[in-house]
């Protein structure tokens, strides 16, 4: 009977959740998902002058935004030091591993003489097979694993296929320092075998670190975790991701109005695929979601794709969630103008919300599209609005303002017959009077159909906005 997948995401807590890490995070969560496994979560904080509490948090609430959870309270990676140096010291009894006493000017001479002779600059195995007898009085050692002389190291990837390390390359590396700390090459090791990791998925970036932590497991008799290696994520002009490209938190992907489900979505088709389907749910890819269908290439972040895809997320949200987002991130990003309207202004903005939803592809448009709700008299209109109110438009919105004045009924139908009326008698398209109108009433040359905005705000602001434009 196979054992239960168990999978993980071990990020390092020196700043927020960034992109790259949060789709490696849901390939491990949807992989767990999808075998019916666990995620666990290890913060792999043993850089104590980088890591941070702050950044803790953030990556909590990052992935909790964006609904990825895990089995379990966070694993501190430098809580578990004394377990690293255990295992390291087992290492040593069990003759895989050794201590070297070498000075750090001992060292550079090594490499030195290593690249004198055209060699790589590394460690040549002083102590190896020395005796502690001979060890320098005073000197605090480090521990060394013994890798092997001689072979190969393969490392079968679900990725990447067999990767083949020569052992030649690879040199007898510092599992312990001299102050009892681990390197986060043992460390990966022992947290990974004694969480029970059964799959490893993280960046390719790791994939030489890869056949190093085997020497360990195979040093240590422990089962050697699945792996798949996927290519880091690039940007759409192929060099490495950048914050110009989108390399940025996914904070900041919630404070520009992306909702979670989109950027799953989006995240999951970055280097995974499923025939050609561009658009599902999270069911769906937990569901379809397997390790051979991960890409060997890598992924071009583009944020048009992803605008396109978070459009149609909103258009599919219910209106009262969408509300509700609205509102935090009006006051996540200091919007308090239009936090405190949005919340005067509730039905009306839930009512609108539909009329909005086929507009914006973000959050945040949404945000500005609603602004035609609460905006404060007089408006003042941008550019593009203000360059429709011209003297001929003021013309014409005192007769649009005639004509309103005298309707008995306040609705669509109404609004829409009237101004029929008014254009036919006038000479004059729809178009000419419903433009210098949304001027007028939102500020704005984009707003949801101007008839409905009219009833949506009501009679008297309406005529109010409506003569405020006209007495310019």
């Amino acid at each position: 009977m196979m054992s239960q997948v168990v999978t993980r995401f071990a990020p390092s807590p020196t700043g927020y959740l960034h992109i790259g890490g949060a789709r490696t995070a849901l390939f491990n969560w949807a992989f767990a998902r999808n075998q019916g496994g666990k995620m666990l979560l290890r913060i792999e904080d043993t850089d104590r002058e980088r890591s941070t509490d702050a950044a803790v948090v953030a990556l909590i609430d990052g992935l909790k935004w964006l609904g990825l959870d895990w089995e379990g309270e966070p694993i501190s990676q430098f809580e578990r030091a004394p377990r690293h140096a255990e295992v390291a010291h087992e290492l040593v009894k069990m003759g895989h591993a050794y201590y070297c006493y070498c000075s750090p000017e001992e060292l550079d001479k090594m490499r030195e003489d290593a690249r004198a002779a055209g060699k790589p600059p590394r460690y040549n195995g002083y102590w190896r097979d020395r005796d502690a007898s001979e060890a320098p009085e005073g000197v605090k050692p480090v521990v060394r694993i013994k890798a092997p002389l001689s072979g190969e190291i393969v490392v079968h990837d679900h990725v990447q296929g067999e990767v083949v390390f020569k052992t030649e390359n690879l040199d007898d590396f510092i599992i312990l320092r001299s102050d009892g700390t681990p390197t986060y090459m043992h460390a990966v090791v022992v947290d990974d075998h004694d969480m029970g990791v059964t799959h490893i998925i993280r960046g390719d970036d790791h994939l030489t670190n890869a056949a190093r932590q085997i020497i360990i497991y195979n040093a240590m008799g422990w089962t050697v975790p699945e792996m798949s290696h996927i290519p880091l994520i690039h940007g759409p002009d192929g060099a490495k991701l950048s914050k110009r490209h989108g390399a940025l938190g996914v904070e900041a992907y919630r404070q520009m109005g992306y909702l979670p489900a989109a950027l799953r979505n989006y995240l999951a088709r970055l280097g995974w695929s499923h025939g050609d389907d561009e658009i599902f749910s999270t069911e769906q890819m937990v569901e379809w979601f397997s390790l051979e269908a991960l890409n060997k290439g890598a992924a071009r972040f583009d944020f048009v794709k992803l605008e396109n895809i978070n459009g149609l997320y909103i258009r599919e949200a219910q209106p009262a969630d969408l509300y509700e987002i609205m509102l935090s991130t009006a006051q996540e990003v200091g919007r308090d103008v239009d936090h405190a309207g949005l919340s005067a202004n509730k039905d009306t903005v839930l009512a609108a919300i539909p009329e909005l939803q086929p507009r914006a592809k973000t959050v945040l448009e949404l945000i500005d599209l609603a602004q035609f709700i609460y905006a404060i008299r007089p408006i003042a209109p941008d550019a593009a609005a203000a360059a429709l109110l011209t003297a001929d438009a003021r013309t014409v919105l005192a007769s649009i303002a005639d004509t309103l004045g005298g309707l008995n009924e306040w609705s669509v139908p109404a609004i829409d017959a009237a101004m029929r009326r008014l254009a036919e008698e006038k000479g004059l398209k729809l178009g000419k009077l419903a433009q210098p109108l949304r001027a007028a009433l939102t500020g704005r040359t984009v707003s949801p159909g101007i008839f409905e905005v009219m009833v949506l705000i009501g009679r008297d602001k309406s005529m109010a906005r409506l003569n405020d434009q006209i007495a310019q």
